[in-house]
Formats: structure tokens, C-alpha cells, sequence
């Protein structure tokens, strides 16, 4: 069982998945368990071993902390000056596009007003707050007291050729931002 191993049997079984899986995509079902099909590759490397070794040094080194919380959670304490850069699961552009299953409960509407929120807040507060999203009206509404910057970016990974290459997304930056 899963739930039963120790964190290092986890992150070694979470490695191998995003080294095997379809383009190291992570996606979750209902009940929270990882549903990627596997990737055709002939010998992918699981294990970097320097590269998991530098990261190592340089995370405890640099004082960093890797957290599993919700968003509110992980920046309940969150100091003035500090920055926060939020990459959340993106608003759909259509209806087609509507994959949020990075969590079992999804990322909707809801989620997304409920982030802007704690953006606000944190902003109020004095940290230096950087979002990106889909450059969608929902989220240029949730935002449009800040400033947002459009931004060309690639996305690789979609089941239809006519949905990859490029498209629109925004930076929603804080009032630290002249």
C-alpha cells in the first residue's frame, strides 16, 4: 500500500513515474491516485545522481523549504518583502482544455477566486506577488486591479496538434513592480 511506505520509498516511486510517464505529466484521478500513462521511451534515465545530489546541497544550503500544503497553507506566514510566485493549475481556455486534476478535487472557478484572495491579501501585506495564468476574462477580471502582462509561451502537451505551439498567457504582477 502507498500510504504505507516512507518518504523516501514515495519520492523514489514519484521519480520513476515522471521519468516514465507521458511527458513527465503529473495528473491525479478523484481519489488522488496518479492516472499518466506511460511514455514510449526506449531507456529513459530514472536516477541523475549528481543532479539529485547538487539540488540536495543547494535546498539545504539556501534554507529552502519544498512544502505539500494548499496554497493558503504554505504562505500563511509570509513576510513582508518576501516573494511568492504562483503557478496554479490554469483557468481553461475552452471547454476542451478544462485539465485542472493536479489535486483530486480539481481547480476551478472557485479555487481561482479563492487564490485571488489570498493574492490580495498577501499584496496588502507587503510581499512582492507574481502569478501566472491563462489569459482568459475570468482571470483578467479576478485581477484587473494589478497590473498584468501578456506573455507568449510554448505548451507542448496536448492531445490535438492544433493545441500545441503557442498562445497567450498573463503575469499578474503586485504593486511591488513600479
Amino acid at each position: 500500500d502507498y500510504h504505507r511506505r516512507s518518504a523516501v520509498q514515495k519520492a523514489a516511486r514519484f521519480i520513476y513515474l515522471n521519468k516514465t510517464c507521458f511527458n513527465g505529466l503529473y495528473r491525479v484521478n478523484s481519489k488522488g491516485n496518479f492516472n499518466v500513462p506511460f511514455g514510449r521511451y526506449k531507456k529513459p534515465e530514472i536516477v541523475n545522481k549528481e543532479a539529485l545530489t547538487e539540488a540536495h546541497a543547494y535546498l539545504r544550503q539556501s534554507n529552502i523549504r519544498l512544502l505539500n500544503n494548499s496554497f493558503e497553507k504554505a504562505v500563511a506566514d509570509a513576510k513582508p518583502g518576501d516573494f511568492i510566485y504562483f503557478d496554479p493549475p490554469y483557468d481553461p481556455l475552452n471547454k476542451t482544455s478544462s485539465f485542472t486534476s493536479y489535486a483530486p478535487a480539481g481547480f476551478g472557478e472557485k479555487e481561482q477566486v479563492l487564490l485571488r484572495d489570498v493574492y490580495q491579501e498577501l499584496n496588502a501585506r507587503g510581499c512582492k506577488v507574481l502569478l501566472s495564468n491563462s489569459d482568459t476574462p475570468l482571470i483578467r477580471d479576478l485581477y484587473q486591479e494589478f497590473k498584468i502582462v501578456t506573455v507568449r509561451a510554448s505548451r507542448w502537451i496536448n492531445a490535438k496538434a492544433e493545441g500545441r505551439g503557442k498562445l497567450n498567457e498573463v503575469l499578474v504582477v503586485g504593486d511591488y513592480y513600479g
